[in-house]
């Protein structure tokens, strides 16, 4: 980008700014609100303030759709491309979240049920050991502490508890709660090792990711590299990660051979440094099933049989047969909770793996759909969409995360969701779904973001953002206490995302200072 243009503009933003200071004008003239002298007072001086973000130069060739709507009134105070479909990124969690809260319920909790399959004799369990998977996404260290397998090791106690002390047989995952597609249709091939890009699993531990360190050594010599969890040979790592002087640059690079774990890690790490990363792992159902079974043997318990995904048996599981015996049922947080994480993180696979249970518990009649898809669960979400007054003809979604670049919503949609949501007749499933999203200064995705003046702490809003993607959408309250709600989303522009947001966070300036 050439960065003459915008230089230029913020010298004659300092200049206009010292000159109506020294006029005796305001103070909120100095800090910007487009050519008048006070902020806005009304929809007109707004809508100049706005377009005079989006008309600046490093947006010629981008697309902007906007939408402000007063949610006291329902009056729209400003719109540009409105009905236009965009790609919204991570706004689409907007979706997934709000059809979540509203049809499952903040109380909903997922439970993943334990068993035994075969006879207990002297201790041994001739038979296996299955985990049947329900599509709870935080099995793991999110809720525990960073203790990843707090519950395979309650699961060996209870396993012990039986008298059982060695298994003559397999750790067998059982995923078939949803389908086998590990990755969202048009996703980007390229971000498949990274921890964003995780495969998709109705037994899914710790994220579906392995969580690296690195520590520096002797200048020269290869960097220390330790995962969790617990070091598990499930995957292999060939390190080219060296020492290099201290007053050397990082540089780290990552690679994982497609449909393997095999991992390569390699690059500079200055001495005296560390560093961490998080790597997507592939098949997340034998990734839990192995781990499971490391932790069975360091708690003491002998494994004879190797772990396995239910996909690798010969035959089906069946759970009413004599020799299953339910051991443990493992209950997870509220998802209320579950969906707090989700949108303050902008967490991919939180929201793929709610929007396909979603569909399993309320499975629509439709023998076009396949059971557990993704497909289904947004066949069922539209049923949220549709009580919001969205045109779900004119929807366009693959998927929850708004990962994949087929997904298509206008910001009309993303108002509409918004507004429902806001008004929603459950009390409970509103503060949910406001809890959530990020606060400005404060946590999340926008924690860097509205810092200082009327935003801080006051903006509630989900971010969106991929390569030539920037959405920002939420709520935030004017100056006199009118609760605003807005969708700003950019597309195909080519400067730095960074002017994206600042464009955004300009005009939600915009609206807190809004006067009527």
């Amino acid at each position: 980008m050439n960065p003459t243009p915008f230089v230029t503009a913020r010298i004659a933003v300092v200049l206009i700014a010292v000159f109506l200071t020294a006029c005796g004008s305001s103070r909120e003239a100095a800090i910007g609100y487009g050519p008048y002298d006070q902020a806005p007072r009304n929809p007109q001086e707004l809508a100049t303030g706005i377009e005079t973000v989006l008309s600046h130069p490093d947006f010629l060739n981008a697309n902007w759709a906007v939408l402000v709507v007063d949610l006291d009134s329902g009056e729209r105070l400003y719109e540009k491309n409105a009905g236009k479909s965009f790609l919204p990124a991570s706004n689409g969690k907007i979706y997934t979240t709000a059809a979540a809260l509203d049809q499952l319920g903040v109380d909903f909790r997922f439970k993943t049920p334990l068993y035994t399959r075969g006879e207990i004799v002297d201790g041994v369990l001739h038979g296996d050991i299955v985990v049947r998977g329900t599509g709870d996404p935080v099995i793991g260290g999110r809720f525990t502490g960073g203790d990843i397998t707090l519950l395979f090791r309650a699961w060996a106690d209870s396993l012990k508890a039986l008298g059982i002390h060695k298994i003559h047989g397999s750790i067998i995952g059982d995923d078939n709660e949803f389908d086998d597609i590990p990755l969202g249709i048009a996703w980007s091939w390229d971000d498949e090792p990274f921890w964003y890009s995780a495969e998709i699993s109705a037994l899914s531990l710790s994220d579906n990711n392995v969580d690296f360190t690195f520590k520096s050594t002797t200048e020269g010599e290869p960097v220390e590299i330790s995962w969790e969890p617990g070091n598990t040979d499930y995957i292999s790592v060939t390190n080219n990660l060296l020492t290099v002087p201290s007053d050397s640059a990082r540089r780290t690079t990552y690679d994982k051979r497609r449909g393997t774990n095999q991992f390569v890690i390699a690059g500079e790490l200055p001495r005296g440094r560390t560093g961490s990363t998080s790597l997507s792992i592939t098949n997340p159902t034998l990734f839990f099933a192995h781990v499971f079974r490391e932790t069975l043997i360091s708690a003491g318990i002998e494994v004879d049989g190797v772990s396995l995904d239910v996909d690798a048996l010969s035959d089906s599981l069946d759970y009413q047969a004599d020799d299953m015996r339910l051991v443990a049922t493992h209950t997870s947080v509220p998802l209320s909770d579950i969906v707090y994480e989700l949108n303050k993180i902008s967490h991919n696979l939180y929201a793929e793996m709610l929007l396909k249970k979603l569909g399993t518990v309320f499975p629509v009649d439709d023998p076009d759909l396949v059971p557990g898809s993704a497909a289904m669960g947004i066949a069922r979400a539209m049923d949220t969409f549709a009580a919001a007054g969205v045109d779900t003809s004119r929807i366009h979604l693959k998927g929850g995360s708004g990962l994949s670049r087929m997904t298509y919503v206008t910001a009309e949609m993303t108002a509409s969701v918004l507004t429902f949501m806001w008004h929603h007749p459950d009390d409970a499933v509103k503060d949910a779904f406001l809890d959530s999203l990020p606060v400005g200064g404060f946590d999340g995705t926008i924690k860097s973001r509205f810092k200082a003046g009327r935003t801080r702490g006051k903006v509630r809003a989900k971010t969106g953002t991929m390569t030539g993607v920037s959405a920002l959408s939420g709520y935030v309250p004017s100056d006199v206490g009118t609760n605003l709600l807005f969708v700003i989303m950019a597309n195909q522009f080519t400067v730095p995302t960074s002017r994206a947001r600042q464009a955004q966070d300009d005009i939600v300036e915009l609206l807190a200072a809004y006067k009527q």
